[in-house]
């Protein structure tokens, strides 16, 4: 299914889409792939929403690269998150939305960083509009299943 005709060059937008492949800025992916509306697209050898696990979110979110202050609960203030960082992560789980175990989201969701599972046809077309809306949104999109 197309998306949009007209796309900025500048952002990572999802033109297409179909049951095996996503095409983002019209490059096809059979892969799993993460990217922001900034920067790289990034495949990964992912193959089920069971392969999602914590670290590879922290990772793509950037939380490993924050420094924890051991006393900072005494303070009551939020989290500091890196630059950058996304508002929501939106996880395309395929053709079947799949949730995920909480230990896998509770890193994000504990420092303010929303996470959203839906199917991949879904988290593309909600990553289109908040991209629009200039939200600092990140996508890990698994493809849908292959046709027969």
């Amino acid at each position: 299914m197309l998306l949009q005709k007209d796309s900025n060059p500048a952002l990572n937008t999802v033109t297409a889409y179909g049951d095996d492949y996503l095409e983002i800025n019209r490059v096809r992916f059979r892969t799993a792939v993460s990217f922001t509306p900034e920067g790289p697209i990034r495949s990964l050898e992912l193959k089920a929403p069971a392969d999602i696990d914590a670290a590879l979110l922290r990772g793509l979110a950037g939380l490993d690269d924050v420094r924890r202050d051991p006393l900072a609960f005494l303070d009551d203030a939020p989290p500091t998150l890196p630059p950058g960082a996304p508002e929501v992560v939106l996880i395309g789980t395929g053709s079947r939305q799949v949730f995920l175990p909480p230990a896998v989201t509770s890193a994000l969701l504990a420092v303010g960083i929303g996470v959203e599972t839906m199917t991949t046809q879904a988290a593309a077309r909600t990553y289109n509009i908040l991209m629009s809306e200039e939200r600092r949104v990140l996508a890990l999109l698994l493809p849908g299943d292959p046709k027969p």
